[in-house]
């Protein structure tokens, strides 16, 4: 860790008495170390120390210490990025939404706008197309162009029909896309004419594409191929007119199903796809939500590649808050002419386009010399201070200087943020002051859905990529070899370490590489999708899962079903005074439990999801008790209150179990 990142990072000061984790996470080893995270007061908590040996090192975000976020709290509803739009249409029918400013003859104009509701006519039109063509449910569906409209509606399309989105892009070269492509499955391509032609090249090469769709292509000008091909080539409007005119019902995924396999750069030289789930992205999106606050009135000019995670999760952001989204042409050298156009209020990219702004602006006030030089020199040495202090920079220097240097951003520009690769602090602090901007850094990857961490709204520290996102917790593992270790000081270093509900699933199809990423240090598990599996028992009316982090097992509380407990009792000749008395009965526990198993190996649970201990109760969980909401779902910190007891003497038990020793057959 330089010393500029010593200087502004705080010492770990703040410590839980109890973290009450409901669940356990999956971790995931990060081939990076810990340099510049804000692991200090107002920042971040580190759990308490976990009871076995060995260092535990494990800090949370300080915006939710208790628990890791896997919803937005305002809409406890949205887990898939269906239920996402659907909330974005409800929310923003008729606020602007896509915007572009290339017109079909290919001329430039002003932006021109579909709006919420517009988009999700044509994501329905789009999903019933792939479905009219035969397309089956849960088939990847590639995306080989760059940004553009089209792109985020063949996405939407696909979480709607529960279709899974596989991007397709020209860095990975020819021989990539052809791996990518047969290693997926892909079953249909969304490209454009250019693109067209490089799969025109391999299309036979790849068995399992079955329709290929160019978005601004004029079917009269595309290939004709022989049926024998097995392959259908259209254009992106025939394609939507046929599905207007076979419109089906959406067919939703659930949080846990696969969204999209995101391809990158494999250590073997082949691609390896990232699977992520709609509950990774969703938590990635809900816990970034604690850090960033956007309005509908606010503009998004979308130019990073949709190929890439950091750009993908943007999205999902700016529809939950109804932002309105403007493309770029695509071509990276007319980026100043877009946003000159557009005016956006959001502005998100990378190190090196900030560093040509910053190399842009320095060389011209440089060549102005004299008067002029020294004018900028003052407004900044004078704002710098302000802002340093805390205070309010005088708006004069806006006027005299900084306004013309916004309007090369279009003028409007409040909010820049910066992922990819570590930006300068000198950089970060020269944006702020010229721009007058909030700007923020954060860190991430693929694997973890985008952000592992990132600076608070608002921040003027520069030099450090933030605190943990609220929906997961980083651990910093020692390495020796670089003398790196989590009691340095005055700042802990070493290995990230990633676990919570951002972790992907891990590599499609590659068993080996997902083991060198994720450890055995615990799964991240859902409770509701275990309960909803338990709940076909026929002993269970409701139940209610629960797993603390500081044990390895999970267990349950059951709400029984009375007539089905008393007829098992009955036929075994049990005896009993009241219900209680048999929901306390050792022999009812452990057929209960059995039959929980049962259930469970037949729903094909992973083996940390069974619960290993259960208690019965006989009254039920009910709105009176406070234990549902009016929606019926159970109130989980309220549950965990109820049944506290039972949970403490459920552990209790179990870790008596496990200090017996076995005997020797």
């Amino acid at each position: 860790m330089d010393s500029a990142a010593q200087r502004r990072l705080k010492a770990i000061q703040d410590h839980l008495v109890s973290p009450n984790i409901d669940h356990h996470q999956l971790m995931l080893r990060a081939n990076e170390t810990a340099g510049e995270f804000a692991f200090g007061q107002g920042y971040s908590v580190v759990l308490p120390e976990k009871l076995q040996t060995g260092k535990w090192n494990v800090y949370r975000s300080a915006h939710s210490p208790l628990k890791l976020v896997s919803r937005f709290s305002e809409h406890p509803d949205i887990g898939t990025l269906h239920d996402n739009f659907v909330h974005a249409i409800d929310t923003f029918r008729d606020f602007k939404y896509l915007g572009t400013r290339v017109r079909v003859d290919g001329t430039v104009g002003e932006y021109k706008w579909m709006t919420y509701g517009e988009a999700g006519t044509a994501r329905a039109a789009i999903g019933s197309a792939l479905i009219y063509h035969g397309v089956p449910k849960g088939s990847c569906i590639g995306l080989y162009f760059v940004n553009r409209p089209e792109w985020i509606i063949v996405d939407h399309a696909c979480s709607a029909y529960s279709y899974i989105s596989v991007p397709l892009y020209d860095t990975l070269g020819p021989d990539a896309v052809k791996y990518v492509v047969d290693h997926a499955n892909v079953q249909a391509i969304f490209c454009v004419p250019v693109t067209l032609n490089t799969l025109l090249s391999f299309l036979s090469e790849m068995p399992s594409v079955r329709l290929v769709v160019v978005v601004g292509g004029i079917d009269e000008h595309l290939p004709s191929l022989p049926t024998t091909a097995g392959v259908k080539i259209m254009s992106y409007s025939k394609l939507l007119y046929q599905g207007q005119s076979n419109l089906q019902q959406f067919s939703p995924p659930t949080p846990d199903d696969t969204a999209t396999i995101c391809y990158t750069s494999g250590t073997t030289g082949t691609p390896k796809g990232a699977v992520l789930t709609h509950g990774n992205l969703i938590a990635n999106v809900a816990g970034s939500n604690f850090l960033l606050k956007f309005y509908p009135s606010d503009i998004y000019i979308s130019y990073l590649p949709l190929a890439h995670i950091y750009e993908r999760v943007n999205q999902i952001l700016m529809a939950y808050y109804g932002v309105a989204i403007g493309f770029y042409q695509g071509d990276n050298l007319k980026l100043m002419d877009d946003m000159a156009a557009l005016r956006p209020t959001l502005f998100c990219s990378v190190p090196r386009l900030y560093n040509r702004i910053y190399d842009g602006i320095t060389n011209a006030v440089k060549a102005s010399g004299g008067l002029r030089e020294r004018l900028f020199n003052a407004a900044f040495n004078a704002k710098k201070q302000a802002i340093m202090k805390g205070k309010n920079p005088s708006p004069m220097w806006d006027r005299l200087v900084f306004n013309k240097i916004k309007e090369k951003l279009g003028g409007r520009v409040r909010f820049m943020g910066s992922g990819a690769s570590p930006l300068s602090p000198d950089v970060m602090d020269f944006l702020r002051i010229c721009f007058s901007v909030n700007i923020i850094e954060g860190y991430g990857m693929t694997e973890s859905s985008c952000i592992i961490s990132a600076m608070d709204d608002g921040d003027k520290l520069s030099g450090h990529v933030g605190s943990p996102n609220p929906a997961c917790e980083i651990k910093l593992v020692d390495v020796p070899e670089m003398n790196y270790t989590s009691d340095d000081q005055p700042h802990p270093r070493g290995e990230i370490c990633l676990r919570g509900p951002i972790v992907f699933k891990g590599y499609y199809k590659d068993a080996v590489q997902t083991k060198e990423a994720i450890d055995e240090e615990g799964e991240y598990i859902a409770p509701e999708k275990i309960e909803n599996v338990y709940v076909k028992c026929k002993f269970i009316a409701q139940c209610f899962i629960y797993g603390d982090s500081l044990n390895s097992s999970l267990v349950a509380v059951v709400s029984v079903d009375e007539d089905n407990l008393k007829a098992w009792a009955a036929s075994g000749g049990i005896k009993y005074n009241h219900l209680a008395q048999l929901c306390s009965d050792p022999r009812a526990r452990a057929a209960v439990l059995a039959e929980m198993d049962a259930v469970g190996r037949e729903a094909q649970l992973r083996g940390f999801e069974f619960a290993k201990a259960v208690t019965l109760v006989p009254e039920p969980f009910s709105m009176e008790n406070g234990l549902l909401t009016p929606t019926f779902k159970i109130k989980r910190p309220q549950a965990k209150a109820y049944f506290a007891k039972e949970i403490s003497d459920m552990y209790a038990e179990l870790s008596v179990s496990d200090s017996v020793p076995h005997k020797t057959l």
